[in-house]
């Protein structure tokens, strides 16, 4: 059964998360430990750091996991 997209959102920046498509390289976590810690329920903080470092970090990823939606 497939896990739910996960979907997490700023002011500015609309962050989602496929599980099953991860591939748990830890590339966001590296990255922008402050808007992605594994340890917090809600482990995407997107309102942390501004939007274009945000989509930046998220364009990163290797398997395709996360994606973004900039608010206007």
């Amino acid at each position: 059964m497939a896990k739910p997209r996960q979907t997490y959102e700023s002011d500015t920046i609309t962050v989602t998360f496929d599980p099953d498509v991860c591939i748990h390289s830890g590339v966001c976590i590296m990255g922008l430990p402050d808007v992605f810690d594994i340890k917090r329920k809600r482990w995407v903080r997107p309102e942390l750091q501004p939007a274009e470092v945000v989509e930046a970090q998220v364009m990163r990823c290797p398997s395709g996991a996360l994606h973004f939606v900039k608010k206007e």
